[in-house]
């Protein structure tokens, strides 16, 4: 392929990635956006596998290593639960921010292309940034994927002096950058980046470590920022500029979900990343006298579907939990149930439901549920007075009315899904346990709302049989 086309096609495929990032800001556009990504990919790789860049020789290790690539990702897609797609996700991330750092290895220990002048400065900062970035993303994606699978505990690790110690790496870093440009030899030049490299990989874990759990979705979006970052790094360093277009777009898209994350959460993104107010696991929350902190009142399976079969305007609000015990399957039965006799039932979705953005969404776009009732927190909350029930699957924090009545609470100012406001109000758990935040929730103790303890599986499903007895 001669240098023209290749570039032809590299600007075919920038085009279709940004159509794809367009259609994926949509759930109804999304199938389509996903086509123009999966194309544009394909486009990129062709052109860059038979570019002028790439001999004949190394074409069959090209093949051999995308062969191996692509059964892998076969594999994961086929075989990963939809429950496991943020630490997948996050997983992932982790494999793009060590190829940023390998790439730039293998750039610096090539001689085939010799710079001088400025010139060779710019190629270093870039190798130097490039490898940074990465080894950043590298080591916070793996800790964010333990704390997505639960192998690592949520509760944030926030060191004795954790700023100062950033500050003292972050000047590491930059001495060793302009020492690195100064190297007179490779081996000097490669002590410093394997200084910065650990470093970089101590940053990582120590950013991710100091997050709570309640802050995990921002976390997400932060690290496919840098992914992104550190893909626009590699292109700069290997001289690809659709290498570069596509990490920009990725950055720069994943920062402005950060952004959004921290809005729905009312927090600070500096304040995210110094270290953020998750604990290690839910408890039963107590007055400073040892008893709890109010009374609930408890429902069972039947009495909910009774309150549901008499019920005009029904809001179902999905957390976590639904995720995890899978009952998105028997949601949407219930749902279509209700829906032919007459119900109006809408789906309430919090931008950090879940462990990533867009959790609840993948979640009930897999179980087919349409996409014209479910509906963004913005849109839902001023119609929770006229709802008759508000069902709460597996959520806790987002239906926290602490968050507008305590100013002392750690999530207060986040705005939440007002279900407490519903002729009666539905929360299904397994247990009294807090949130990922470890905030009481007052909603649990108030006269309207009533408590389905058990396996939301479970429970939905002995509620779908009451509805269709």
């Amino acid at each position: 392929m001669s240098a023209n086309l290749s570039v032809a096609a590299y600007i075919g495929a920038t085009i279709l990635f940004i159509l794809s990032l367009g259609g994926l800001s949509n759930p109804e556009t999304s199938r389509r956006g996903n086509l123009y990504g999966i194309v544009g990919m394909t486009l990129a790789v062709l052109a860059t596998v038979f570019g002028p860049r790439v001999t004949l020789a190394g074409i069959p290790w090209i093949v051999g290593a995308m062969v191996v690539g692509g059964s892998i990702g076969l594999y994961a897609a086929k075989k990963v639960q939809m429950t496991q797609m943020p630490e997948l996700v996050a997983l992932m991330h982790s494999l793009v921010g060590l190829a940023a750092c390998l790439v730039g290895f293998a750039s610096y220990i090539d001689t085939s292309i010799v710079f001088s002048g400025a010139e060779k400065a710019i190629h270093e900062l870039e190798i130097y940034v490039g490898i940074y970035i990465g080894a950043v993303t590298f080591s916070g994606s793996i800790i964010a994927f333990g704390k997505l699978s639960g192998k690592i505990g949520g509760k944030p690790m926030l060191l004795p002096a954790r700023h100062w110690l950033n500050l003292a790496g972050a000047l590491i870093v930059i001495y060793c950058a302009y020492a690195f440009v100064q190297a007179e030899t490779m081996s000097a030049g490669m002590a410093l980046l394997l200084v910065m490299t650990l470093i970089g990989l101590l940053f990582g874990i120590h950013m991710v470590m100091a997050i709570g759990g309640a802050d995990m979705p921002v976390v997400v979006s932060m690290l496919n920022s840098y992914s992104g970052w550190a893909a626009a790094a590699t292109g700069f360093m290997l001289s690809n500029d659709l290498l570069i277009v596509v990490g920009a777009l990725v950055g720069s898209s994943g920062a402005i979900l950060s952004y959004i994350m921290c809005r729905a959460m009312n927090r600070n993104f500096i304040s995210v990343i110094a270290g953020g107010f998750g604990t290690g696991g839910g408890t039963v929350v107590k007055q400073a006298d040892g008893e709890p902190a109010g009374e609930v009142t408890a429902i069972s399976a039947p009495e909910t579907a009774e309150l549901l079969r008499e019920a005009r305007n029904v809001i179902i609000v999905p957390g976590y939990g639904m995720a995890v015990a899978q009952a998105q399957h028997t949601v949407y039965e219930i749902t279509q149930l209700l829906r032919e006799k007459g119900v109006n039932v809408r789906f309430g979705i919090h931008p950090v439901a879940g462990r990533m953005p867009g959790h609840m969404n993948v979640l009930l776009a897999e179980a087919k549920v349409p996409y014209d009732i479910v509906m963004e927190m913005d849109e839902l909350n001023e119609d929770f007075p006229a709802t008759d029930v508000s069902i709460v699957i597996g959520a806790n924090d987002i239906v926290n009315p602490a968050a507008e009545d305590d100013p002392a609470s750690p999530i207060a100012g986040m705005p939440v899904l007002q279900v407490w406001k519903a002729k009666t109000s539905i929360v299904m758990k397994r247990s009294m346990a807090s949130g990922y935040a470890g905030v009481d929730n007052p909603l649990f103790y108030k006269e309207n709302n009533r408590m389905l303890f058990g396996d939301a599986k479970k429970m939905l499903d002995e509620v779908l049989a009451a509805l269709k007895a």
